[in-house]
């Protein structure tokens, strides 16, 4: 069986919580309960093939983005976007400032671009307000083709801020967003909730969809300088959000093996399923590498202030073999 790069294998997700979130301030949070297990972060990039980035200052709820776009959009429009987020892997989130913005009203920026390994690229758009967002062309965009706004040169640097969705966020994110933006200026944005908020802080490189995970200041600025000149920071790389699981943990494994770390000098073909593991062709500037791989479960990750315990899986690396 192929599992194709749009199409992946489902996604391993964590066991049931065994034991409901702990009350009390003693409690750790699951960002500190997730390093203290030595949890694995490879392979836990959330799945986005294309961005839609729109600027939202002031204080974000837990569902801020749900907010936000029934106030931009009519009913058949968020329909629409529901759609191509599901099965387009359109990601859409909220950004801001990083440090105190109160909400205004006034112009937006909107951030479009595609996460696709090789033809990625970023796009800035400024709008009177949120409704202009019905008149961009959402299956173009999801389809990857340019031509929305005017071209950004680099990456935009997204620090995941959102503490009415996991108090983590916050509290680790904050100090990153303000440490980045005074190193990259405008580059830098608090964005909303990206996925895994137990890996806190959590560093998002876009349009690439390079996800970094349980980073403070000092790796956040590694980061952001490998980032900012073509290469990937191994530290906290959780994989590149274009990429299935499977394929994240290919990726990593051949960098760490090969050394190389710019940003399109390893490529991954699909997944297949071969005898119960999965397979995954990688092609570098140094050959092709075949990586096997098998689902293993973790230890568990205690439970926390934000959750409940979990056992997750890693897509654990079994064999790597250069092809040629």
């Amino acid at each position: 069986m192929t599992i194709a790069a749009e199409r992946t294998a489902p996604p391993v997700r964590d066991a049931p919580p065994v034991v409901e979130a702990v009350d009390g301030l003693d409690a750790p949070r699951c960002a500190v309960a997730s390093r203290a297990s030595g949890e694995l972060q490879r392979g836990t990039a959330a799945p986005v093939r294309s961005w839609l980035l729109l600027e939202q200052p002031g204080a974000w709820s837990r569902a801020a983005l749900a907010e936000a776009l029934a106030g931009a959009l009519g009913p058949a429009d968020r329909r629409r976007l529901g759609v191509l987020q599901r099965e387009r892997l359109l990601r859409a989130l909220l950004i801001r400032r990083p440090g105190r913005t109160p909400d205004h009203d006034g112009p937006r920026t909107l951030l479009v671009g595609s996460a696709v390994p090789g033809a990625a690229w970023l796009e800035r758009l400024v709008v009177p307000d949120l409704r202009a967002l019905a008149g961009l062309d959402l299956e173009a965009l999801a389809a990857g083709r340019p031509g929305h706004g005017d071209p950004v040169d680099g990456p935009a640097l997204l620090v995941c801020t959102h503490g009415a969705k996991d108090m983590c966020c916050a509290v680790e994110g904050r100090p990153i967003a303000r440490a980045l933006a005074a190193a990259y200026g405008d580059r830098v944005w608090e964005c909303s909730h990206v996925g895994g908020d137990r890996f806190a802080g959590n560093l998002v490189v876009a349009p690439h969809g390079e996800y970094h995970g349980h980073l403070d200041t000092s790796a956040a600025l590694a980061v952001a300088a490998a980032a900012v000149a073509g290469r990937i920071e191994l530290d906290g790389f959780r994989g590149r959000s274009s990429y299935d699981p499977w394929q994240q943990a290919a990726e990593h494994a051949v960098r760490v093996r090969t050394g190389l770390l710019g940003r399109d000098e390893v490529a991954c073909g699909p997944a297949r399923e071969d005898g119960g593991r999965v397979h995954v062709a990688v092609a570098t500037p140094r050959g092709r590498f075949d990586v096997e791989l098998e689902r293993r479960v973790q230890g568990w990750v205690a439970a926390s202030r934000c959750r409940g315990g979990v056992q997750p899986a890693d897509h654990a690396v079994v064999g790597l073999t250069r092809l040629a």
